[in-house]
């Protein structure tokens, strides 16, 4: 589950990453009130979240791989994955808020 969550994070970033949004839009891109304010962060909100949600796909991508050295239930890993996506997740949108605020 969490290689395939992360791969599609980091695909999805990468994605994100070489062909930004152009334009401020509500279908795709990073679409937060704080991106959406101007040109200027909207532009900048999408690199800065292209590069983070890389991140947390390759840090889900490596846990999973942790996880074949270890031998949990199933229900214990899927709890852990969710966890784990939920925090992926939380660290994408605090990021690049936090870079938003910092940003002008």
């Amino acid at each position: 589950m969490l290689v395939l969550v992360g791969g599609i994070f980091t695909i999805a970033g990468m994605v994100m990453y070489i062909f930004p949004p152009k334009r401020i839009n509500y279908i795709y891109g990073y679409r937060t009130s704080s991106s959406m304010k101007s040109e200027e962060r909207w532009n900048f909100a999408q690199r800065f979240s292209a590069i983070a949600m890389i991140q947390s796909g390759l840090a889900l991508v490596a846990f999973s791989i942790i996880g074949l050295f270890y031998s949990f239930s199933k229900s214990t890993e899927v709890i852990a994955a969710v966890i784990l996506i939920i925090l992926a997740l939380s660290y994408l949108f605090i990021r690049t808020e936090n870079g938003l605020k910092k940003f002008r």
